[in-house]
């Protein structure tokens, strides 16, 4: 167990109903990493991500066992409050999904329902938090056009703003280039390397080339296992399992 780990994932199995999708992972993430799952698709990785900030309370019929601990509280823990863990582990999805208002409004959003309602401290966190996702320079002079107008790229940008204007601690990604262009998507990978110096970031790739361009460590799923991780260097030029290499190779998934 590293001093850096900011998550600790020990023998954490998950369920829904009477399927097993996740098999005893142990996995670190360190505190400012940026830190890959990959793997082909119904290998677990999103269930694993919504695991993180308890997303999957929301699925009737889920069951897990083990244990994920977030700075040495378990996170299944009763006196850990579910607002607050979403707040401190933010979620970015594949699709955009900004809301229909005001570019301002969209990143507001989240600190008013928390309680912040002064116009000075609202002007702050939204402006930090657009510079943040790389996106302050293109929106500064339309913060109050409809968020809606924006591109697929710029979309996605401004839903990470969204999510860091609630000063989480770990943003978790779910294929957030899935449906963008390759110049979107080169903006978004150069964004999570910026915010890595500040943020812990846990990123489910669009493919493994992504995989390879951004990750700092990674590892990789296969049917509910993790059958192993590392460096991104090791994993993606020595990996010591076939399977690995198999799927890094394109021999199959």
């Amino acid at each position: 167990m590293s001093p850096e780990s900011k998550l600790i994932i020990r023998d954490f199995s998950f369920y829904y109903e009477t399927l097993q999708v996740l098999r005893n992972i142990d996995l670190d993430i360190q505190s400012k990493e940026i830190f890959v799952i990959f793997g082909p698709a119904r290998g677990g990785k999103t269930t694993l991500l919504k695991s993180l900030n308890r997303l999957t309370d929301l699925t009737f019929g889920t069951r897990h066992t083990g244990t994920i601990h977030l700075d040495g509280t378990d996170i299944y823990d009763p006196k850990m409050g579910l607002t607050q863990l979403r707040r401190r582990i933010g979620m970015v999805f594949d699709l955009p999904t900004p809301l229909p208002m005001s570019i301002f409004d969209n990143v507001a959003y989240g600190p008013r329902l928390s309680g912040t309602t002064q116009k000075k401290r609202l002007t702050e966190i939204v402006e930090k938090a657009l510079r943040s996702a790389a996106i302050w320079e293109e929106v500064k002079d339309r913060l109050h056009s409809n968020a809606l107008r924006l591109s697929g790229g710029q979309q996605q940008r401004l839903c990470i703003a969204r999510v860091l204007a609630l000063g989480p601690e770990v943003l978790l990604l779910d294929e957030p280039c899935s449906g963008l262009d390759p110049i979107s998507t080169t903006s978004i990978e150069e964004t999570l390397k910026e915010l890595k110096s500040d943020y812990t970031i846990i990123l489910v790739p669009h493919n493994i080339q992504q995989a390879s361009r951004v990750a700092d460590r990674a590892g990789f799923f296969l049917n509910g296992d993790l059958v192993e991780a590392g460096t991104a260097y090791q994993i993606f030029t020595r990996p010591r399992d076939k399977r690995t290499e198999d799927y890094i190779t394109g021999k199959f998934g």
